[in-house]
Formats: C-alpha cells, sequence, structure tokens
C-alpha cells in the first residue's frame, strides 16, 4: 500500500512531482487527456504538502492559480485544504458556487 503524501518526507515529495511531472509530459504528448488531468491533481496535491498552511489565514482572499478571474475566500483551514468561496471580478462578489476546498497550492497571493 501506498504512503500518504502526509507521511513523505520533502525530498520524497520533491522526487514524486518529478516523477508525475515526467508521467503528465507523456500522457499529454500522448494526447491521454484524463491521464494528464490525473497526474496534474497529484502534483498539486504533493506540492500541498511541501507549503505550511499557517501561511493562510481564515477570513483572508487569495488569488487562485490558473483561474485569473476568481479570487477565493477562506472560511476556515484543515490540513493542506483551504475552505471557503471563489469570488469573481473586481467586485468580489460570490461566484455563484457553494462552499468548496481548494489545496493551499492553487492559492496565490494574498488580495488587500
Amino acid at each position: 500500500m501506498e504512503k500518504r503524501y502526509s507521511e513523505y518526507t520533502q525530498e520524497e515529495l520533491h522526487q514524486e512531482i518529478a516523477a508525475l511531472t515526467e508521467k503528465a509530459q507523456k500522457a499529454e504528448q500522448l494526447g491521454m487527456v484524463n491521464e494528464f488531468a490525473v497526474h496534474e491533481r497529484k502534483i498539486v496535491m504533493a506540492k500541498s504538502y511541501m507549503m505550511n498552511p499557517e501561511d493562510f489565514e481564515a477570513g483572508e482572499t487569495y488569488e487562485i492559480d490558473g483561474d485569473p478571474g476568481y479570487s477565493f475566500y477562506i472560511e476556515y483551514m484543515n490540513g493542506v485544504f483551504a475552505w471557503g468561496y471563489r469570488k469573481n471580478g473586481h467586485d468580489m462578489k460570490p461566484g455563484g458556487g457553494g462552499e468548496e476546498a481548494l489545496p493551499i497550492s492553487m492559492l496565490g497571493n494574498k488580495i488587500t
């Protein structure tokens, strides 16, 4: 049985990300869209375990990497997941979806 990312050392996480990146590139070259997406998601999760959840604060809004039209308001943190709501545009209205969890590696700079 495989270990959970929470049990990996920093070095093991680096190695896993490198291996997954290689697999994702091969899948992309072969046109295997679903496999590529799975590897990309695993990379996001592995990167989250290399970050410090204490760097993210409930009650704050952050950019979402790869989704420039939206930001993310954190209601609370649970491990490497930020739970909250997407906001759209500059007016910061709720993005229409309900509460969701994003791995912290998907969050960018804090919006002041």
